[in-house]
């Protein structure tokens, strides 16, 4: 009919391949994004100690006029993510469909190993899951920096690294559709200088925090807005590791 008004569809995580495609005829939306103009309702359902992007999921899902959201509660997302499910569910007068992405049939990883910026490779990942896109690139050999983790609330931290840096972590299993991929996503290149990253208060500070005394790196979580003494840390630790020479 012309004119109809297409169906607003939100998502959480990395829901399976043909979950989403058939949602394409919608505005899919992914609610872990930041999304402008959506008002904070965390503070009051939500415990202190919860992560920013859940609580931005929160916010973009109770502000957004929805027709359907669809949460990837699998193995590949998070205990909060399940929670959140439960919660939305009972908030919204519109279905929350669960899903579980355990897909091991990867599509590759060429942004995370191009010779990209590495503000423009994680960009790119994450619009990657609403609008699908062939774009040209160039390997990146020998990068200078990798950083491993998941998507970060505040982008501005990505600006810290050299032109080509890694992308590993859960970041990587989503570009290449496998979130629940843990072998892929515990993968570090020996010799690369790794910052690992995560939210504050998200249970993989854990394993970030093991793999960076592993592989000699530098573990960080930020909460929400990147800090000036989080940063001066990275910073630091890149030039000392020369990966600025």
């Amino acid at each position: 009919m012309v004119g109809e008004k297409k169906r607003r569809v939100g998502f959480v995580g990395c829901p399976p391949a043909e979950v989403l495609g058939a949602h394409r005829s919608a505005e899919l939306i992914d609610l872990d994004n930041m999304i402008e103009g959506t008002q904070p309702h965390g503070e009051s359902l939500l415990p202190r100690t919860t992560c920013r992007i859940i609580r931005r999921v929160l916010d973009n899902a109770l502000s957004l006029d929805l027709d359907e959201i669809i949460v990837d509660e699998g193995y590949g997302k998070c205990d909060a993510a399940r929670g959140l499910a439960e919660l939305l569910g009972d908030l919204l007068d519109v279905p929350v469909i669960r899903t579980q992405n355990d897909s091991r049939e990867g599509v590759g990883t060429p942004i995370s190993d191009s010779d990209l910026p590495l503000l423009r490779k994680i960009e790119l990942i994450l619009d990657g899951l609403v609008n699908p896109q062939e774009t040209e690139l160039t390997p990146e050999p020998k990068p200078r920096a990798a950083m491993w983790g998941v998507p970060a609330a505040d982008f501005s931290i990505y600006e810290l690294f050299p032109d080509g840096t890694q992308v590993l972590g859960w970041t990587r299993c989503v570009e290449n559709r496998t979130p629940a991929d843990w072998e892929l996503e515990m993968y570090v290149p020996e010799g690369v200088p790794t910052v690992f990253f995560a939210q504050t208060f998200c249970p993989k500070n854990v394993v970030a925090q093991h793999l960076a005394e592993k592989h000699r790196g530098l573990h960080v979580d930020v909460d929400s807005v990147l800090s000036q003494p989080v940063r001066a840390k990275i910073e630091a630790f890149l030039r000392f590791r020369r990966a600025w020479d």
